[in-house]
């Protein structure tokens, strides 16, 4: 029996649904292949077009740098407070232990009261038992000259009334008397001997303890007058006073600081360095600045790789004689040298970096500009140095491309 083959209708309303599903599959196709070929129109008025150079790349940074001291010295309080009295002004010229102002704390300074009144007393005490202690020896030094006084005259009159009883002079009884008084004497000496021994090395001891704890005592007390004493506070060195602000009634800390003793002998420079330089800021690095018409040699002496906002700090020394009208606080631009210059194609710098990072650039010709990619590789204060990507004498737009980074080609109008 042969089969019947049915041909599959559709029906009106299926056909509209495959026809609309096809328009729209086209609709993103196109616009997909649009916006791999995206045009964006810019006025040439309004972007920066910079062209490929090729000479000597100098790499060196610019710094902006502050003038402080050479040395600079904290002025702060071992014990918080108030501010009860004030002796000096900021600015002002002092030597080691003027005093600066005085700090109110009268809780410190009653425990400090109460712990001194306490030390002096165990002081006194301890003082007592060393004379109570050489007393002792005297009484018994005086027990011995007494003893060793009657073991002589018992000695003396033992050894007579032997002879007198060996004449039948005297009785047994009386030399019996006799015989026991100087055994007994002989006795007290050796008893009295070993006791005398005892107690000078016990004696010994105890006055070797007597003077430690004595003399950590002092020091205790020493300490805490130390702490009395040290709520005037004074000049730790000589210097100018500086960053110094103290107002009446101003409570501080303890070791919070108060202000800063520039110690007057040199200042150096202080810059803070993009943190894109970290791996190529080295100590002993050289570097230049004007002052007053004249260049001066400076060196790196001390980087602080710590990332504050993007930044972290350098040190920079004079070779020699820093400039004399110098004073805190003078800002001064310095040429840092990284290395020593080099032949390179260069890029003017441009705020495109901040947008691509340098992995990529608008290429201008004929009135266009395309992307292309390129590979950047040191900077200085003028110029990026080009490694890949570009040719000398090519177009480069270098200003910002915030409103056109997702465009694929840039229509120039003049």
């Amino acid at each position: 029996m042969d089969k019947v083959i049915q041909k599959k209708k559709f029906n009106k309303k299926t056909i509209l649904i495959l026809v609309g599903a096809v328009v729209f599959i086209g609709l993103v196709a196109y616009g997909y292949s649009l916006s791999l070929n995206k045009v964006y129109k810019a006025d040439a008025d309004k972007i920066t077009i910079s062209k490929v150079q090729y000479g000597d790349f100098e790499d060196v940074v610019l710094l902006n740098a502050s003038v402080v001291p050479l040395t600079s010295v904290i002025v702060s309080s071992s014990e918080g407070g108030t501010v009860a009295q004030i002796f000096t002004e900021n600015g002002a010229t002092v030597v080691a232990g003027t005093p600066l102002l005085r700090i109110a704390n009268p809780n410190a300074l009653s425990s400090y009261t109460s712990s001194e009144t306490s030390i002096t007393e165990q002081i006194n005490q301890l003082r007592k038992l060393r004379l109570d202690l050489e007393q002792n020896q005297r009484v018994m030094s005086q027990d011995m000259m007494d003893i060793e006084n009657s073991l002589r005259t018992s000695t003396r009159k033992y050894k007579i009334d032997s002879a007198l009883y060996s004449k039948k002079v005297i009785t047994k009884e009386e030399f019996n008397t006799s015989s026991q008084d100087y055994e007994y004497y002989q006795g007290r000496k050796a008893l009295l001997k070993q006791a005398v021994k005892q107690e000078n090395q016990s004696r010994v001891m105890q006055l070797q303890q007597i003077e430690v704890s004595i003399s950590r005592m002092n020091e205790s007390l020493q300490t805490i007058r130390q702490n009395i004493e040290n709520m005037t506070i004074k000049a730790p060195v000589s210097g100018r006073l500086s960053s110094y602000d103290p107002i009446i009634g101003k409570s501080y800390g303890a070791n919070e600081m108060l202000g800063k003793i520039d110690v007057l002998q040199g200042y150096k420079l202080q810059a803070g360095v993009d943190e894109y330089y970290l791996n190529r800021v080295k100590e002993g690095q050289t570097a230049q600045c004007e002052f007053n018409g004249k260049t001066y040699s400076l060196t790196v002496r001390k980087v602080i790789p710590e990332i504050i906002s993007g930044q972290f700090q350098v040190e920079l020394s004079f070779e020699g004689k820093s400039p004399d009208e110098l004073r805190r606080g003078l800002s001064m631009q310095v040429k840092l040298t990284l290395s020593d210059n080099s032949k390179s194609l260069l890029l003017a710098q441009g705020q495109f970096f901040q947008s691509t990072g340098g992995s990529w650039v608008f290429v201008v010709k004929d009135g266009k500009a395309t992307k292309r990619n390129v590979k950047i590789g040191r900077k200085n204060y003028l110029y990026y140095e080009v490694l890949e990507g570009l040719q000398k004498d090519e177009d480069v737009i270098t200003s910002s491309y915030d409103q056109f980074n997702q465009y694929d080609v840039i229509e120039i109008n003049k």
